[in-house]
């Protein structure tokens, strides 16, 4: 948003209860070449109110307040840092968020209730799930701590931390947690979300991690959900994503924690592809054998470099140099190499994504075949000759991430206490793939987009002409447009419906939260 807009935003604060603002508003902002309406409607407005005259006042900004904008800022996506809700409340603990529900959730017979939106960390790309235009975002960015437990071998983290906070913090007691692999990455989605971490291997997706979840529900109770309390809730929650409640803690196990061995290795990509791919092969159908191993190839293009590079993140999560696990990467002769012993938090920086960018995901799975990942790195190259013809953008990029998501995965989940909800099958290794876009003009959105849907599409077509295709959509990596719930399985599908319905009746978070990926609209 440019500076005069910015300012027109301080001075518009949130007095408009109409969604057509005064004509001089209009006009100062015709002046700036944007057009805006009042950022609210009668219902929106009125819960704002409430908010500001509750107990909550404090922790309520409109357009006016720098607290608000500060807030925007911190969203990843940048079509979301520029989505202006009517105002934006952050609960500093439990018992607000629970108030801050009844306030959103009560209605009369002449206010309908109002859409909110939630977030965490702010790192999702789906338009409308964490912010929302015309609204109330409930940012739960202040509910960030990090508590030891060590009696129990747990750590009771709250929503809005972040990941490299996490492990920080964690680390001066000598223990982690398996936990997101970005720092800057929110817990609160990414758990309920599934969770991919550098220990998948050793101890399932992080949300199979999680031995109980205080969770504020839309009547404003609060409570917990483990394996002898709300057990169907507490299946539901790993891998449901907000379809229940506000998730206000989450207990994860602890392991003792050592410096790890890893870093990010960059390749050509002309003189290695064919043997990267058989690497990659290869260390998908052996995880089982080494669990402490964990890679993450990226196939990447970025404009301002110009040409096409293959980047390996590789981490061991024991302090041994060069294990065999990574064997068949070493002979491939490489343009740089970070590889070296740290702590976790000092590697999750390394695939730190760029924030304020354009950005969007797309997601499929498929069997961990060669022929399969040579067609997905076809399509990925041409894509980018594509992109360079059409674009508008000066920084633009397309990565494909090609992570192993091998039968122990599964094997893991279902293991752990009651189960998870993802439907991942223990007969097949197969490959998460992430097609992550970014560009600096909106005018390509549309352009993104078309290559997102296009490789999906043809990938997904040849994976099934070959006989690997594999429903699986990894919401955490889901764009708008796919069905990650209806992915599970229609047991799980179904599962998932009967508990939202028992523990939100009202459909508070169908309707009222449209944003995210809804039980009922799977």
């Amino acid at each position: 948003m440019s500076r005069a807009v910015f300012f027109v935003f301080l001075l518009l604060g949130s007095s408009c209860a109409m969604k057509v603002c005064p004509s001089t508003v209009i006009s100062v902002l015709e002046a700036a070449n944007v057009l805006r309406t009042c950022p609210a409607d009668g219902a929106v407005s009125a819960c704002c109110t409430a908010l500001k005259t509750s107990p909550l006042a404090e922790q309520v900004s409109y357009p006016s307040n720098p607290a608000y904008h500060t807030s925007l800022s911190t969203f990843w996506r940048a079509d979301i840092q520029q989505t202006y809700p009517a105002c934006i409340v952050q609960p500093r603990n439990t018992e607000d968020v629970s108030l801050t529900l009844s306030i959103l959730v009560e209605s009369n017979d002449n206010t309908p209730r109002c859409q909110f939106s939630i977030r965490s960390g702010g790192h999702g790309t789906v338009l409308g799930s964490t912010n929302r235009e015309y609204g109330v975002t409930v940012d739960l960015s202040l509910l960030n701590s990090t508590v030891y437990n060590p009696e129990a071998g747990t750590a009771s983290i709250g929503p809005g931390a972040r990941w490299k906070g996490v492990y920080t913090a964690l680390a001066e007691y000598g223990v982690a947690v398996p936990g997101g692999r970005g720092g800057t990455v929110g817990v609160g989605g990414f758990v309920t979300g599934g969770g991919n971490s550098f220990h998948s291997a050793r101890y399932g997706f992080t949300c199979d991690a999680v031995v109980n979840f205080e969770i504020v529900l839309a009547s404003g109770a609060i409570i917990h959900a483990n394996e002898t309390s709300h057990p169907t809730l507490f299946k539901s929650l790993k891998g449901g994503s907000g379809n229940f409640g506000i998730v206000t803690r989450f207990d994860i196990e602890t392991f003792p924690s050592t410096d790890l061995w890893g870093g990010i290795v960059v390749y050509e990509h002309a003189s290695t592809v064919d043997s990267q791919v058989d690497a990659l092969v290869q260390f998908t159908a052996n995880v089982h054998r080494d669990p402490n191993a964990s890679l993450i190839p990226l196939y990447t293009y970025k404009s301002e470099v110009g040409v096409p590079l293959i980047v390996n993140s590789f981490v061991y999560a024991e302090p041994v140099a060069y294990p065999d696990a990574f064997g068949a990467f070493y002979a491939l002769p490489n343009v740089s190499d970070s590889m070296r012993f740290t702590g976790v938090e000092g590697l999750v920086g390394e695939l730190e994504p760029e924030a304020g960018l354009h950005n969007n995901f797309f997601t499929l799975t498929f069997a961990n075949d060669p022929a399969i990942l040579k067609k997905a790195i076809s399509i990925h190259d041409r894509m980018i000759e594509e992109t360079k013809k059409r674009a508008r953008s000066e920084s633009w990029s397309i990565i494909s991430l090609f992570q192993p998501l091998p039968r122990l995965f599964a094997e893991l989940g279902q293991k752990k206490r009651g189960g998870n909800v993802l439907g991942l099958d223990e007969k097949g290794d197969y490959i998460l793939d992430l097609l992550w876009l970014t560009w600096d003009d909106v005018e390509d959105t549309e352009l993104f987009d078309w290559i997102g849907e296009t490789f999906v599409a043809e990938l997904d077509e040849f994976a099934r002409s070959v006989g690997g295709d594999y429903p699986y959509v990894y919401l955490n990596y889901a764009a708008g447009n796919q069905d990650p719930l209806r992915s599970y399985g229609a047991e799980n599908l179904e599962f998932m419906q009967r508990v939202a319905e028992k523990y939100d009746p009202l459909g508070v978070f169908q309707e009222q939260v449209p944003g995210g990926f809804k039980v009922t609209k799977a």
